[in-house]
């Protein structure tokens, strides 16, 4: 592990000494791992600085399990040492997730007192007081909403109080994502962005400004404000593995297919590296490579993906539900954007143990495939399983914190498409249409979610492909229009429009 680079250790001890005052840039440290600059003058020991920056970076890149490692090795340095206590508390968070370990954070802050007035007391400075504060709400009375909100009320507080401290200004934004409890609140999302973007724009290495810059311009209509932090975070921290992937909201938002493949192929690099070093296996499956399956998809690198989701399916034949879920996805997108010519894909199975969700996923499957070959018998079969398992299916995703409206009402769309496509199985057009109209309808409501369709066949797409095949192609385009406007660059989507034009051209339309 390389020290804390270009240290000096004046500055570094006036720093600390000064704390209560606003920092300064001089007062930056780029840490090694590399994982970003980030400033947070404190009256720690100065022996414990190093592994406290090291947390408070791998903390704003969402590298939890080393953060708290870092911020626990710090206090043990020195136990007095009441900031590193607010890192290990703050690491057990998880804003964007809107999830906490409560019990565990609480169990840290204790350590420093039996109260909140104690452990905010045992701070040594205002500043440091502050933090501790705000951080005593996050873990306080109430529900996990309203203690979101008086955290972010506190943070916007703290920021105003301190306007020049980085630290400030990137937690305010992080705060403000945190209390979009409903799901994606563009307002919200949008003082958040400008937050985090002036923090960048004064501090360009600060790792936790360009990640909350990604996150609150993370939709197809505002990501080309979030491009340049994009650009930069992958630079900023190199050894950071969610880094690297999180450029990729952005790129994906954008159909820059070349940059998510770049940026997911990295980030799973990372990963296998310091799996490689633990003595286990890489990764095949999990959250990067589904955006990396989706990657290649797009950029028709079809052999790839199957190697990807063939590498997935003996992870997941190991018998770990989570990997088999993950399986599950990379299978659905395979099948459904290349039509699995060989029937590779859709020959694959695994155990899906307890899951819910992937079963009533392949059911999805099943009845697509089905459908779109004109099989009404299987299609029939598969919907049949299909409004059996959807209502455990809601109840799991409900379970796991799936609440957002962008994928709670998917199972909802799903069984829509399907039914409409069991009616143009039966030779009803009319019907059927109408069905998969509704499905647009009731998907074009929803949010934008980021990422790879939360759809599996985008509903305005597949009604684009339907119209064609029907040789209706001046209906089909505006459904193409539409589906593009909601997943830019999505190439099946840009070859029905293609499609359409050339449909129109020939009839003189």
């Amino acid at each position: 592990m390389r020290h804390l680079f270009a240290r000096n250790a004046l500055a570094f001890a006036a720093c600390s000494l000064l704390a209560s005052i606003s920092p300064s840039e001089s007062c930056a440290q780029e840490i090694g791992p590399r994982v970003g600059e980030v400033t947070f003058p404190n009256s720690g020991a100065e022996a414990a600085q190093e592994d406290f920056l090291i947390g408070l970076a791998l903390l704003h890149s969402f590298e939890y399990p080393e953060a708290r490692t870092r911020f626990r090795a710090a206090r043990q340095i020195d136990p007095d040492f009441a900031m590193a206590h607010w890192g290990e508390a703050m690491a057990w968070n998880y804003s964007l997730w809107f999830e906490q370990n409560a019990d565990s954070a609480r169990a840290v802050l204790a350590l420093l007192g039996d109260t909140p007035e104690a452990r905010i007391a045992a701070a040594a400075t205002e500043r440091e007081r502050a933090w501790l504060a705000a951080v005593e709400l996050l873990y306080g009375a109430g529900t996990k909403e309203e203690r979101d909100d008086a955290y972010a009320g506190a943070m916007a507080e703290l920021h105003r109080q301190f306007p020049d401290d980085p630290e400030a200004g990137a937690f305010h934004a992080l705060a403000l994502l945190g209390t979009a409890h409903e799901g994606r609140d563009h307002p919200t999302y949008m003082r958040a962005g400008a937050i985090a973007g002036e923090v960048f724009a004064a501090h360009p290495s600060h790792p936790g400004a360009a990640h909350y810059m990604i996150h609150s311009f993370d939709d197809p209509v505002h990501a080309p404000l979030g491009l340049p932090a994009a650009r930069a975070y992958a630079r900023i921290a190199p050894d950071a593995d969610h880094a690297q992937h999180m450029t990729t909201h952005i790129f994906l938002a954008l159909g820059l297919w070349e940059e998510v493949v770049r940026a997911n192929e990295t980030a799973d690099a990372v990963v296998d590296r310091d799996r490689a070093a633990a003595g286990r296996p890489p990764s095949f499956c999990g959250h990067y490579n589904e955006w990396l399956l989706y990657g290649y998809l797009m950029e028709n690198r079809t052999a790839d993906a199957l190697n990807l989701l063939q590498g997935c399916r003996a992870a997941a034949s190991t018998g770990r539900e989570r990997t088999a879920a993950s399986f599950s996805e990379m299978r659905s997108r395979y099948v459904v954007d290349t039509g699995d010519p060989d029937g590779t894909a859709s020959e694959m199975a695994v155990d899906y143990g307890e899951r819910v969700g992937p079963r009533f996923r392949d059911a999805w499957l099943e009845g697509y495939v089905a459908g779109r070959t004109g099989d009404a018998r299987a299609t029939a079969s598969a919907l049949e399983r299909i409004r059996e398992l959807r209502p455990r299916a809601e109840e799991e995703m409900a379970d796991e914190g799936f609440t957002d409206l962008a994928y709670s009402r998917r199972p909802e769309v799903l069984e829509m498409q399907i039914e409409g496509l069991y009616l143009l199985a039966l030779g009803r057009e009319s019907d059927g249409f109408e069905r998969i109209r509704a499905a647009a309808e009731l998907e074009g409501e929803l949010p934008m979610a980021f990422g790879p369709p939360a759809i599996d066949k985008p509903s305005h797409e597949l009604l684009g492909e339907l119209l064609l095949e029907a040789g209706r192609p001046g209906e089909a385009r505006g459904y193409f229009e539409t589906a593009l406007s909601r997943t830019p660059g999505r190439i099946p989507a840009l070859q029905g429009l293609e499609r359409t034009r050339e449909a129109n051209a020939a009839t003189g339309r």
